[in-house]
């Protein structure tokens, strides 16, 4: 049991559980708070992967708890920042949190049709969508900030259009690649 809960994966659950405290916060207005757990929770995510490399406690759990937890956090984020009646002066659009969910699912549909069909493959993470997460990181950053600060500001809006772009550079680039994949 102590292999499989290591402190990298402590640190992983500790990011989820993170999550209530996150909605319930900024459903009640307390956004300042709610950007602070926010942040605490995306530095345990930093922390999660230094603590596995550095003590050598990559586990298999962990391969799957921490994305998993990313993709939690960055969905539960954007779901909560679109909700209308919570009085947010940043509220993100409902184009963009749907179109980012829909690419998360397309590409679990497309890891899991691929594995079924060709047998199991590694998907490694790839830059288009390293750096999908951090601009999401970013935008909800930005949102929450300016919503705490309670006025509304156009780098919101800036933020929110690069999120729009690179999910789609990034859905496009994942397509091409299981395409490859799928045609070898």
């Amino acid at each position: 049991m102590s292999s499989v809960l290591t402190v990298a994966n402590q640190l992983t659950l500790l990011r989820m559980l993170l999550i209530p405290a996150f909605v319930l916060l900024v459903v009640y207005g307390h956004l300042g708070w709610a950007l602070s757990v926010f942040i605490i929770a995306g530095v345990t995510d930093g922390l999660d992967g230094l603590a596995a490399r550095r003590a050598g406690q990559k586990t298999s759990l962990g391969a799957w708890l921490d994305p998993a937890a990313d993709k939690l956090l960055l969905v539960t984020t954007f779901i909560v920042l679109t909700l209308p009646g919570l009085g947010l002066q940043n509220r993100l659009p409902i184009w963009l949190t749907v179109l980012i969910i829909s690419r998360d699912i397309g590409i679990v549909l497309t890891v899991a049709v691929i594995n079924l069909a060709t047998g199991p493959r590694t998907f490694k993470p790839s830059f288009y969508g390293k750096l999908a997460t951090a601009t999401y990181i970013v935008t909800a950053v930005v949102a929450m900030f300016f919503n705490w600060r309670g006025y509304p500001s156009p780098v919101v809006t800036a933020f929110v259009y690069a999120s729009l772009a690179i999910t789609l550079i990034s859905g496009l680039h994942y397509v091409v690649h299981a395409s490859r994949i799928v045609n070898t």
